[in-house]
């Protein structure tokens, strides 16, 4: 029996065995009810020793086919061109290190890298073959990723989308100006309200705080804002939502906002909906590009 091996990595790292599209054995670092590591204090060795380690322990003794990684970021050719949110991965050229490390344990199959977002869109339209293309997804968590299947040439970098002129607008992790990151990402809203978590300013808004309120709507306006703009491009579908955040959504003012921005008749049809897990879909996406 062979398998592909499946690996993402965001805050923590995952590795899972898979099994034409069935999730198989997976391993987490750290491990539940494990101290919480920050992965930006690990060097890229220390984290691939870690991917090697939990490989060996999710494959027993079945052949590995192959090696599908998903790395936060801008992931090209085996790459990590870019990762605010792992920025001592800059540069790594991940799948041939990825390859040679996993060689020292007799695993010599050929080792892909990917951006996660574009995992997770790859898992739903492997276990969901009935899903409209493209398919297209919002992660929502420190950052904001974009996830799109099939994968097409460019950068792909959607979540920073730039929403806003407003010269403010500069909470991105990247730097950047009025980027969709800089209002809905994690991060930026911890900078934005240093008196409140996110979850804080969500429940604030609902118990009928101003100030709260009023992000809230920007935020959500800036999510619509973003999907409106792939629709101008590409046409009406679903977007799938997925990471950490996407509790925080109200599936029905996001469908009010982006049929405010979008009113072109072919345009029109363009909805949302919010996945209930993503990690195992990740993992399977990798495995299966």
């Amino acid at each position: 029996m062979s398998i592909g091996i499946g690996v993402l990595v965001r805050c923590s790292i995952w590795v899972g065995a898979v099994e034409g599209v069935s999730l198989g054995d997976v391993a987490m670092y750290p491990a539940p009810g494990q101290q919480p590591v920050n992965l930006k204090s690990l060097r890229p060795d220390e984290i691939l020793t870690e991917i090697r380690r939990m490989v060996g322990a999710v494959r027993g003794s079945a052949e590995v086919a192959s090696v599908g990684a998903a790395f936060p970021g801008i992931v090209r050719d085996g790459v990590i061109e870019d990762s605010p949110n792992l920025g001592q991965l800059k540069g790594l050229h991940i799948a041939c290190q990825l390859s040679d490390a996993l060689k020292v344990d007799g695993i010599g199959a050929p080792v892909s890298a990917v951006n996660d977002a574009d995992a997770l869109a790859a898992g739903i339209a492997v276990t969901r073959p009935s899903a409209a293309k493209p398919v297209r997804v919002w992660y929502l968590g420190d950052g904001i990723g974009f996830g799109h299947y099939p994968r097409g040439d460019g950068i792909w970098e959607a979540g920073h989308s730039v929403v806003s002129l407003d010269p403010k607008e500069r909470y991105c992790g990247c730097g950047g100006l009025g980027h969709l990151e800089g209002i809905c990402g994690h991060r930026a809203m911890r900078l934005r309200f240093l008196d409140m978590e996110p979850e804080d300013v969500f429940a604030a808004a609902r118990h009928g705080d101003t100030r709260a309120s009023d992000f809230v709507k920007l935020w959500h306006r800036a999510l619509a804002a973003a999907a409106a703009t792939s629709i101008h491009i590409e046409g009406p579908g679903c977007f799938y939502l997925a990471g950490s955040n996407s509790d925080f959504v109200d599936v029905k003012l996001l469908d009010l906002y982006l049929h405010e921005m979008v009113k072109m008749s072919p345009l029109e049809g363009g909805r949302f909906e919010v996945l209930s897990t993503s990690h195992d879909l990740a993992l399977i996406g990798a495995a299966a590009r």
